[in-house]
């Protein structure tokens, strides 16, 4: 018996990375199929473009985006938010396919609030200066997104819990966590100067909801996160936001078949896909 599908009048997915290893595309899969929007925000860095290869596409990540393009068909506004990931896709801003609308940025009037939505690679002083640099990061952070993976599926045969080893490092790391309330406060700072209601972002992958003030007012600042390691998503219902996390939806993880099923890789492919990541790594 199919449960019913939860309606939901907006959603926003961002940093979903699809064509990379660390990209959970079962897990998206998994959700979209439990939800019925109205609207779908799909906020930068979708596709991975950076790192796109033909030597990795697995049919789950095909699978993603036939079910959003499946969501165009049936009339659901889809709106494609460029990222830097995706950034080839900016000089298609304004193209129209049905339901589906490509920006560089957005404007949603929602229930009378004004919310300005952008991926946020445009504060990243990296990306507007040493692209490169930006490029070689995210190529090792996809490496260590395998190494973790690996290290995940020993400790879960031994029985143990997981670990996120670049949430450990991202959180250790001063420069890091001065960079993302950075981050956070300059998008409230013109989301407040210009009048808005919420502004939303991806690209840092930090899951948030909150209100940040300064001597101009306030706004609610929200971030999407990412489907590497949060496995989050923003849902407006009812004229109420929240943030959807897979890993605490009950009602999604009894759709899942076995655990064992949900590992993208086994063992070997796993290993194999390190020693070609790292040797990516070593050219770049």
């Amino acid at each position: 018996m199919h449960q019913p599908k939860r309606e939901v009048d907006l959603v926003i997915l961002s940093d979903i990375h699809l064509g990379t290893y660390g990209c959970h595309a079962k897990e998206l899969l998994t959700y979209l199929k439990s939800i019925k929007p109205k609207k779908v925000v799909l906020n930068g860095d979708i596709i991975d473009i950076w790192q796109f290869s033909k030597r990795y596409w697995p049919s789950s990540h095909m699978l993603v985006i036939k079910y959003l393009l499946g969501l165009v068909a049936k009339g659901v506004k889809v709106y494609y938010v460029t990222g830097n990931h995706d950034e080839m896709l900016r000089k298609f801003e304004g193209c129209k396919m049905g339901s589906l609308k490509i920006v560089n940025k957005l404007v949603l009037n929602q229930d009378g609030k004004k919310i300005w939505i952008f991926h946020g690679d445009v504060f990243d002083v990296t990306m507007q200066h040493a692209r490169w640099l930006a490029k070689l990061g995210a190529v090792g952070y996809d490496a260590l997104i395998l190494i973790n993976r690996a290290a995940n599926f020993m400790s879960t045969k031994l029985g143990r819990g997981k670990i996120s080893l670049s949430k450990k490092i991202k959180n250790s790391v001063k420069s890091a966590v001065k960079f993302i309330n950075s981050f956070e406060q300059t998008a409230a700072d013109i989301g407040i100067s210009n009048g808005y209601d919420y502004v939303v972002c991806g690209h840092i992958h930090q899951p948030e909801i909150r209100t940040i003030k300064n001597e101009m007012g306030s706004i609610i600042y929200m971030n999407s996160g990412d489907w590497i390691e949060n496995l989050s998503a923003l849902e407006y219902q009812q004229g109420a936001w929240r943030i959807y996390k897979y890993h605490e939806d009950e009602l999604v993880g009894r759709m899942k078949v076995t655990a064992q099923d949900e590992m993208e890789m086994n063992t070997k492919e796993l290993f194999a896909s390190l020693v070609s990541e790292f040797s990516t790594l070593k050219q770049a």
